[in-house]
């Protein structure tokens, strides 16, 4: 188990950013390790606090990592070998297949409901009197 707990703050600018918490104070600095399809990237930076005890890790996200489908960043403790977190990034054409797969789909459900809404309301105003 890691003596640091990561929580993501946001990703903004191409960088995704969080905060390492120590699990006990006092903890050494964390040896963190971000990959992405099993090669590290550079320019990962971990920045302490020192007024809370806390530091902030942020990941410079390469440009060329970004392409077509989903693609998963992991984030590690390099003495445990513990993933603390993951991000991914979704763009391109998959994307938009998923998308309108899913809006088809909803429709569908949509039009189904409607039809038993009326089929509902038909039988109960023909059925009570």
């Amino acid at each position: 188990m890691s003596d640091w707990t990561l929580t993501k703050t946001r990703l903004f600018e191409g960088v995704w950013e969080g905060v390492l918490v120590p699990t006990e104070p006092g903890t050494a600095a964390p040896e963190i390790e971000v990959t992405h399809l099993q090669q590290p990237l550079d320019g990962v930076e971990i920045i302490a606090r020192p007024d809370s005890g806390d530091r902030v890790l942020r990941v410079p996200v390469p440009a060329d990592r970004i392409a077509d489908g989903v693609q998963t960043f992991l984030i590690r403790d390099r003495s445990s070998g513990e993933v603390l977190d993951s991000f991914a990034l979704v763009a391109g054409d998959a994307l938009a297949y998923d998308l309108r797969a899913e809006i088809a789909l909803l429709r569908e459900e949509l039009d189904l409901l409607k039809r038993a809404f009326r089929r509902h309301c038909l039988e109960t105003a023909s059925g009570g009197g």
